[in-house]
């Protein structure tokens, strides 16, 4: 099932800039954004993890939960279910957290959007405890964070499991 919410916000984004665009009297320019707000430092969008990976270490799925938006999508490491309702994200928190998992950046790319859109992609491994035993898995993952309200929230956190068995555990990247 394909789901498109983007598209109307988008359209609706379009109109209001039209109808902005209409309403300047002739002569007069649109307004440019403040010289005050300015794009994140990469080391601003890599403390977003900080953040996540703290409240993972709470064991608390709401703590864990509250920090993505509303209206986010979490497609998940060890689940088929995309999550798409805040209800769903807390859901999967609740069995994800039993598993006391700890991750590890291996790999990170950091693309700044604008300033309140930022990608932070690369390659992870969370070391858990399933079943009683420890354990860990190596997965790709992309959070796409978004500034609302002066906080950084999750829009969008894909992670998925590496495709092709790896009988290592990755190093941790290099601070």
């Amino acid at each position: 099932m394909m789901q498109i919410r983007t598209f109307s916000a988008l359209i609706a984004a379009g109109a209001l800039g039209a109808m902005a665009a209409c309403s300047l009297s002739e002569g007069e320019t649109p307004q440019q954004p403040s010289a005050a707000t300015s794009a994140p430092s990469e080391e601003e969008v890599a403390a977003n993890f900080g953040a996540w990976e703290a409240a993972l270490a709470t064991g608390d799925p709401k703590l864990v939960s509250a920090l993505f938006s509303p209206n986010a999508i979490l497609a998940p490491t060890v689940s088929n279910q995309i999550r798409d309702t805040p209800a769903e994200v807390e859901a999967y928190f609740v069995d994800f957290l039993k598993m006391s998992p700890r991750p590890t950046i291996n790999e990170r790319y950091i693309e700044v959007l604008d300033e309140n859109t930022a990608i932070d992609a690369g390659v992870w491994t969370f070391d858990i405890t399933r079943d009683g035993e420890p354990g860990w898995v190596t997965a790709r993952y992309s959070f796409v964070w978004e500034k609302t309200d002066g906080a950084w929230k999750i829009q969008l956190l894909h992670s998925s499991a590496m495709p092709e068995p790896i009988a290592e555990r990755p190093a941790p990247l290099a601070p």
